[in-house]
This record gives structure tokens, C-alpha cells and sequence, in this order.
């Protein structure tokens, strides 16, 4: 008898799960500068737009394909299916390299920055290093548990996010200043590098496969994804927008590019205090703390159900597979991304790699080219898996959404270099990325050992229940055929 875990997610917890996980405050403190420095232009608001755009297009054929992809692998599950299994395992090794690159990213950078909150507030001066322990380890508890506890502490500090996005728009609106409409101009959002300004814009959506990634913790997989997944591109696509146009305008048009020149880190916090009041940069500065904590558990519960998933299917050791009897979550998987985390930490920590300059910078910057390019290799997937079986308008929108993530890929390939500190650093990257596509559609198994994953009807098995082996092809496809088209169990 196997332990399924907990179907408690609902279309608000998974939604929960996403936005929190693309950190909203964190993507307006800290993206919004950086959009408007690396462009050289005020179009963030259109760039954000385009993006938001691209992403409703994937989301098309992402979610079409749902009900085919009885896995909770995500984009490994769904190039799996369409491209073939060596490019699918190619594609969880990348999937696994970028998620634990984030997820180590967001840890050095949340210990610096809660520990310069620290030291404001107390004078105590503690190691970046050594904050960072104390996170992964609270993380490492709530990921250990049943989902509904992280779900419920990402869903506090999500509100308490978008309360404060909201202060700071609506402060905006009621300070009187100039509200211009030059930022949706195409002409300003053309100008400068529109590349690197839509680059940094779509990195605000990072967390995007989280909704099918947790499919197996969903009350009704086949229903409750799809509306996540547009209910989570639409908030926070809306978001960025509305709030990204409010910044621009709050700093003044002219005005807004030399001020996030002059201080990208500081300027919307300064900001906040200005239009709401004194207090609330304060405040602002903690919520950016335990955004970034969000986002952290967030990327730790992705690389806790890829091992989940990867462990079931015989690709990893059946023990990351297994579900704790009690907490009726991954447990040994998040306990195995636990002990990885760390690890990873204290080899940075002990080359005295700069914890912002270079450890979030190279660590992150690797990690969002993996996740664009397995954005890519999905629609691809989607393409070739729905050509006979989707409908002409699925196919299109697929097709656009794409060629988009293709476009955004090769400009992220392209500024690779300014990325992760130079020419010889993004060389390093770029093979570690390719090495781990490589040695993943190589060394893994040529079928699956382990016990297959249950087709997410929306029930979960029971004992003595008949299973299917998804690996039999179907019409030249390695679709389900314990599934009817519709993705229903037969």
C-alpha cells in the first residue's frame, strides 16, 4: 500500500503557492530598478505587458496538455511526453540544477538582507552565512510537513506583500502626482535595450510551473491547474503592470531612470516612505525579507516534488518517492533538498564568494536561463504531442507563446555574459547547463522502475487499485492509456 499526499490544494492555495514564489514585493523593490536601468528606457510597463502576454499564450498549450501528463514533473513531465524520455530526463536535470540554483540564490541573498534588518534594529552584526543556516533549517520544517502548513504561512505573507504593493499605488494616486502615459508608449519602450528590460520582466513570473508541479496535492488536478495557472499569469501579470506604471510615475518620468541609477536597491523603499508615510519604509524592508523567504520555501517545495516525482518513476531512489505516513508530504525528498541547500551554501560560503555580487547573481542568473529554456523545450513538447490531438486555436496560441520564450531565451543567451560577471563565467555556466541536459537524457534508465504515477482524476488510489504503465506509447506518444482524452481515468 502506498501513502498519497494530502489532497487539500485548492485553486487559491496553488495560486497562493505561485505568486508567492515570484515574491511580489521583492519583483517591485528590487525588478522594477532594475528593468529601468538595464533598459535604459521608462516602458517597464509594456515590457511587463509582452510578457504577461508570451506567458497566457504557453499557458494555452500547457494547460491543454494537463490531462495528459498524469505526473506532477511539470515541464519534465510534459517534454517527457511530447519530445520523447531522454529529452524529458535531460530536462528534469536542467529542472533540478535552475530550481536549486534559485533556491541557494534566494538563501544568501535573505541572509544579508535580513541581516542588515538585524543590525538596523538591534546594532547586532551576525554572518550572512549563519542566517542563512537558520532559514534552511526553518524551511527545511515547514517543507517536511503537510502542504497546507506551507501554503498557509506563504498565504500570510503573500497578503501582507500585496497589501504593501497596493499602500504604495494607492499612495501614489493620492500624492497628486503626474500620472503620464509614456511608459505604454511603444516608441519608449523600444528605446535603450528593450531586450534586457523584458529579460528582467519576465524573471518576475518565475514559480509559473508551480501550479502543475503540485498536481498530486490538488483536490482536482484536471479543473484546479488550468485555473490557477491563468489566475496566476492574469494577478500577477495585472500587478507588475498597474504597479510598475505607479512607480514610474511616483519617481516623475523624467526623473525615474537617474533615480534607479542612483540608488536601484533603495529607491521604491524611499519612495514608499514619501507617498505613505515615514513608517512605511520600515515596514516595506521587512516584508522584503519575508518575500524573499517566500519565494525561498517556494522554490524548495518545486525541488522537493521533482525528487518526489523522479523517485516514483525509478529515475531517482524509490525513497525520495515515498510519502510520510503521518504528514502525508514528500518528507525525505524535502529533507534530501535540505541537506543539497546547505551544502551548496557552506562550499559559497567557505570560498568566500560574495554572498549578492557574485553567489545571487551567477546562482540565480544560471537558474533563470534553465527555467526559460525548459519553458521553450515544453512548448516545443505541447507542439509535437498535440499536433493530431489539439485544436487549431490551441496550436496557434502555443506556437506564439513559444516563439516569444524562444526570443526572450536567445536575448537571455545573448547578455549571458553581463548575467554572471563576464565571458569566462557565463562559458562555466553555459557547459554546467548543457552537462546537465546531457547527463540526464544519458545516464537515466531507459523505462521507468518504479511504481508509475496515478493518472490525477481527481481521487486519490486505493488499495488493490489497478495501475497503468504510462510509458506505453499511444499513436507514436507516451500517453497514458489508462486516461480517455479528456484525461479522465477509464
Amino acid at each position: 500500500m502506498r501513502t498519497e499526499m494530502t489532497r487539500s490544494l485548492g485553486v487559491a492555495g496553488i495560486v497562493l503557492m505561485v505568486v508567492a514564489a515570484a515574491a511580489p514585493i521583492t519583483v517591485v523593490v528590487a525588478n522594477f530598478p532594475l528593468i529601468l536601468l538595464e533598459s535604459g528606457s521608462i516602458g517597464a510597463p509594456l515590457m511587463i505587458l509582452a510578457a504577461t502576454l508570451i506567458l497566457l499564450l504557453f499557458a494555452v498549450g500547457f494547460t491543454w496538455m494537463t490531462p495528459h501528463v498524469p505526473d506532477a514533473g511539470a515541464f519534465y513531465a510534459y517534454v517527457h511526453q511530447g519530445l520523447g524520455r531522454r529529452a524529458g530526463l535531460g530536462t528534469a536535470a536542467v529542472a533540478l540544477l535552475s530550481y536549486v540554483l534559485l533556491t541557494v540564490s534566494m538563501t544568501c541573498y535573505l541572509g544579508v538582507q535580513a541581516g542588515n534588518l538585524l543590525t538596523l534594529w538591534t546594532g547586532i552584526e551576525l554572518p550572512w552565512w549563519l542566517i542563512s543556516a537558520v532559514m534552511i533549517a526553518v524551511v527545511g520544517v515547514l517543507a517536511h510537513r503537510r502542504i497546507d502548513l506551507s501554503a498557509a504561512v506563504l498565504g500570510v505573507v503573500l497578503v501582507l506583500e500585496i497589501l504593501a504593493v497596493l499602500a504604495i499605488d494607492l499612495g501614489v494616486l493620492a500624492s497628486g502626482r503626474e500620472l503620464t502615459p509614456v511608459p505604454f508608449s511603444p516608441a519608449e519602450a523600444l528605446s535603450g535595450a528593450p531586450g534586457l528590460g523584458l529579460l528582467f520582466a519576465f524573471l518576475g513570473f518565475f514559480g509559473f510551473e508551480a501550479t502543475a508541479v503540485f498536481r498530486h496535492e490538488a483536490r482536482d488536478p484536471l479543473r484546479t491547474i488550468p485555473r490557477a495557472t491563468y489566475v496566476a499569469v492574469l494577478l500577477i501579470g495585472v500587478l507588475y503592470t498597474v504597479s510598475s506604471w505607479l512607480v514610474i510615475s511616483g519617481l516623475g518620468a523624467e526623473d525615474a531612470l537617474a533615480a534607479a541609477a542612483a540608488s536601484p536597491d533603495s529607491v521604491v523603499v524611499a519612495l514608499a516612505g514619501d507617498v505613505v508615510a515615514p513608517i512605511m519604509r520600515d515596514v516595506t524592508q521587512v516584508l522584503v525579507v519575508t518575500s524573499m523567504f517566500a519565494c525561498m520555501l517556494g522554490f524548495h517545495n518545486i525541488v522537493a516534488r521533482y525528487l518526489f516525482t523522479l523517485g516514483r518513476r525509478g529515475v531517482l531512489p524509490s525513497a525520495l518517492g515515498q510519502v510520510h505516513p503521518v504528514h502525508r508530504a514528500p518528507s525525505r525528498a524535502s529533507l534530501t533538498v535540505t541537506g543539497i541547500t546547505a551544502a551548496i551554501v557552506l562550499v559559497s560560503a567557505l570560498a568566500q564568494l560574495d554572498p549578492v555580487v557574485e553567489i545571487y547573481t551567477w546562482y540565480s542568473g544560471l537558474g533563470a536561463i534553465g527555467v526559460i529554456a525548459m519553458m521553450a523545450l515544453t512548448a516545443l513538447a505541447v507542439l509535437r504531442f498535440g499536433g493530431r490531438r489539439a485544436g487549431a486555436i490551441t496550436l496557434v496560441a502555443t506556437g506564439l507563446g513559444g516563439l516569444g520564450l524562444f526570443v526572450v531565451l536567445g536575448i537571455s543567451l545573448a547578455n549571458f555574459p553581463l548575467m554572471v560577471g563576464g565571458t569566462v563565467a557565463a562559458i562555466v555556466c553555459a557547459a554546467l547547463l548543457v552537462g546537465a541536459f546531457v547527463l540526464g537524457a544519458v545516464a537515466g534508465p531507459t523505462r521507468s522502475t518504479g511504481a508509475p504515477e496515478d493518472g490525477d482524476a481527481g481521487a486519490e488510489m486505493t488499495v488493490g487499485e489497478t495501475t497503468v504503465d504510462d510509458e506505453a506509447p499511444v499513436g507514436g506518444a507516451d500517453e497514458d492509456p489508462g486516461l480517455t482524452t479528456d484525461g479522465r481515468r477509464r
